[in-house]
């Protein structure tokens, strides 16, 4: 689809979803501070300039396929750079501009906010899926079929740090056995999204185990250690079922294991959020390989984000967000935190609402 059609049929759809939201106004909590006509561009030295995008990998999968997607079918040679350095790594660069857009797996943070602001760095934020962060063991764990959120917390929250090591201290029938932690790196959003879900407060986790923002990382790691369990996006227990063994999680309404089906059902809770990428707000209205790059991601986000594993938006959703990218809508629905217990329908409201 050409950006010229995707224009033209935007004209329609901004028509109609301005007549429905004309009698709604953003709370000034949702809208970036900075709305002077200053933003910053992202600078770049070569001849042509690569698209560059960093942060999550959890929504790497998705951005990656779209990547390679792009040029084979838009004739476009601008080179994409797709890196991980999870969702904190990748605001850094594109907060202060180096970044053309970052992937993300919770909403920007008000202290990011205040970089981009203070950068003038303008953004649209784009939810493009859901997720399920998976608890994950090693195949020849035979006891840990399903846990307790309450459990979660007593492994992972900093009190655990030195005196929780073996299984049976969680679970008095499990085994009296070493356990070994694998989790997401203090840059992911990760981190941040599983420890304000399960120990009440972002970033609050005991330090002894082995974390990574490459889940590719974790997932070897467990697979090579019979007392192990971690955590990850669904999409890498998708893409290595054979490596791993998923584990059900109770959240005092039954044991639930993840899957696209209890994500939409909002059964899986409070491990169930949303993804995002959010695009520098310059270089999508400056540069038309960028503007091109996210209209044809929208349009791939559904199917590739259902093919890697992920929960896709309903399609109202994804025309939400060609409008916002057309309008260049700067800002985000949230205020600078993850919210728990986010369902889909709650996401496509607060699309509405922005």
């Amino acid at each position: 689809m050409s950006v010229k059609t995707t224009r033209n049929k935007l004209v329609l759809a901004v028509g109609m979803l301005t007549l429905a939201t004309s009698c709604t106004t953003a709370p000034d909590s949702s809208i970036q501070t900075q709305q002077t006509a200053k933003t910053t561009q992202v600078t770049d030295s070569e001849t042509i300039k690569a698209i560059k995008i960093d942060g999550s990998s959890t929504v790497h999968p998705i951005t990656q396929a779209i990547a390679k997607e792009f040029p084979v079918t838009t004739k476009n040679n601008t080179p994409v750079q797709v890196s991980i350095s999870g969702t904190g790594g990748g605001f850094e660069k594109f907060c202060t501009g180096k970044i053309d857009i970052n992937n993300a797996s919770r909403p920007i943070s008000k202290a990011e906010m205040a970089v981009c602001n203070k950068n003038d760095v303008r953004y649209i934020e784009l939810p493009i899926a859901f997720d399920a962060l998976t608890i994950a063991v090693n195949p020849q764990n035979d006891w840990a079929k399903d846990i307790t959120v309450a459990e979660l917390k007593k492994m992972w929250e900093p009190a655990a740090e030195g005196k929780i090591t073996r299984w049976n201290q969680v679970r008095s029938s499990w085994p009296d056995r070493p356990l070994n932690l694998y989790g997401a790196g203090k840059q992911s959003g990760t981190f941040d999204y599983f420890t304000e879900a399960l120990v009440g407060k972002a970033k609050s986790s005991r330090n002894d185990y082995i974390g990574s923002e490459d889940d590719d990382v974790l997932v070897e790691g467990i697979n090579k250690d019979p007392n192990a369990l971690g955590y990850f996006g669904y999409a890498y227990y998708e893409k290595n079922k054979d490596k791993l063994k998923v584990v059900a999680v109770n959240n005092g309404k039954g044991a639930v294991l993840p899957s696209p089906e209890t994500v939409e059902k909002s059964q899986y809770q409070p491990l169930s959020r949303p993804l995002f990428i959010y695009v520098n707000l310059w270089s999508s209205q400056n540069r038309g390989d960028v503007y091109k790059f996210v209209d044809f991601y929208l349009q791939k986000a559904s199917t590739v984000a259902n093919s890697v594993g992920y929960v896709p938006l309903p399609e109202e959703a994804y025309k939400i967000n060609y409008v916002q990218l057309h309008n260049g809508k700067a800002g985000t629905v949230f205020a600078g935190k993850a919210e728990l217990d986010l369902t889909i329908g709650q996401l496509l409201r607060k699309q509405k609402e922005f």
